[in-house]
């Protein structure tokens, strides 16, 4: 069995929050599309639901789902959800990563 990702509390928090301020579900879908700088990036959105195929991980009724081709590159990973003076994002720590970059949001494996 893959390991889904986890979510943060600070993930959490702020999927709640932008699930509210839109009106629809808590849930964070997480893929991988090739590109970025280092070969992958993440691609992050809100899903009204869940595929049959999706992996599925949940905290405090917050889901965070991956389809299946992704998840072969992010199993392990926490997904954080980060503010500094560059700005607010949600941030991938990828322990398959072997490089990543600057912006956070593309890595290579």
């Amino acid at each position: 069995m893959i390991n889904s990702p986890t979510l943060t509390d600070a993930a959490v928090a702020r999927i709640a929050a932008i699930a509210e301020k839109q009106a629809k579900p808590a849930i964070l879908r997480l893929s991988v599309e090739g590109g970025g700088c280092s070969g992958f990036q993440y691609k992050f959105g809100l899903a009204d639901a869940a595929e049959s195929d999706d992996a599925i991980s949940e905290k405090d009724g917050v889901k965070l789902l991956v389809d299946p081709v992704s998840l072969d590159l992010v199993a392990g990973s926490t997904v954080d959800f980060v503010e500094s003076l560059g700005g607010a994002a949600f941030r991938v720590e990828n322990p398959q990563a072997a490089a990543g970059c600057g912006c956070g949001s593309s890595f290579g494996i």
